[in-house]
């Protein structure tokens, strides 16, 4: 059975709000696992363990203090409204910070890994042949990275597309602004006669799912064997 239109805008609504969750948070997340990698500074280990905070917290507690930070009320929130008139609590911009705060670590933890293991040799000879920081960083450093960054983008988008307790916590569950897939599977559990709406959204969410699992692990060695890594 074709999906409804509900459903269907569900389908839309969780694939944009991912896609402005990885878009917002790649960056910050190369900065993060290059400082954990590479930095030298008295506080490392609390900022390694607040960055992978949102995988032991459970995510309606994430959601919780988004309200309490970004809610109208919120000090980051009030500010934000008082200054430049922008709400993110129960809307959409909301959904994908939310989603974006959780899928952060697993993020992180690619990038991460991927930098551990390229080979500092490289770069230091670069640097005897006069290369500065930047050109060593955007030659070798950043090509070698492009596995771990791929793969980190592709598995936080596939686990922002599912993710449901810090979103129904900070935006709520309000049709065509902040219910995604899951939102919209709960909907239809809650629902009565809603057992094949729950199927379809429960096995297409499946789906999905494992798509983006095999192409962020696809990208990952395609990417090795073209840096000649594997």
């Amino acid at each position: 059975m074709p999906l409804t239109a509900a459903e269907i805008d569900a389908l839309r609504l969780s694939f944009g709000v991912a896609a402005r969750s990885v878009l917002f948070s790649l960056p910050f997340a190369t900065l993060i696992a290059w400082l954990l990698v590479r930095g030298r500074f008295r506080g490392r280990f609390a900022l390694d363990a607040f960055v992978h905070l949102p995988l032991v917290l459970p995510p309606v507690v994430v959601g919780y203090l988004l309200l309490v930070l970004f809610g109208r009320r919120g000090p980051l929130g009030s500010w934000l409204y008082d200054s430049f008139g922008i709400q993110l609590a129960f809307t959409t911009a909301g959904a994908a910070l939310a989603t974006a705060v959780v899928s952060f670590p697993l993020m992180v933890r690619a990038i991460r890994l991927s930098l551990e293991a390229v080979d500092r040799g490289l770069e230091d000879a670069a640097r005897t042949l006069g290369a500065g920081p930047m050109d060593r960083f955007l030659s070798i450093t950043l090509p070698l990275m492009l596995p771990g960054i791929l793969a980190g983008a592709v598995t936080a988008f596939a686990a922002s597309l599912g993710e449901f307790g810090a979103v129904i916590t900070f935006v709520s569950n309000i049709p065509g602004e902040t219910r995604t897939l899951p939102l919209a599977l709960y909907t239809a559990i809650q629902t009565p006669g809603g057992d094949a709406a729950a199927a379809r959204i429960a096995a297409l969410s499946l789906a999905l799912g494992f798509s983006g699992l095999a192409i962020s692990e696809w990208l990952a060695r395609r990417m090795r064997r073209t840096l000649g890594q594997a």
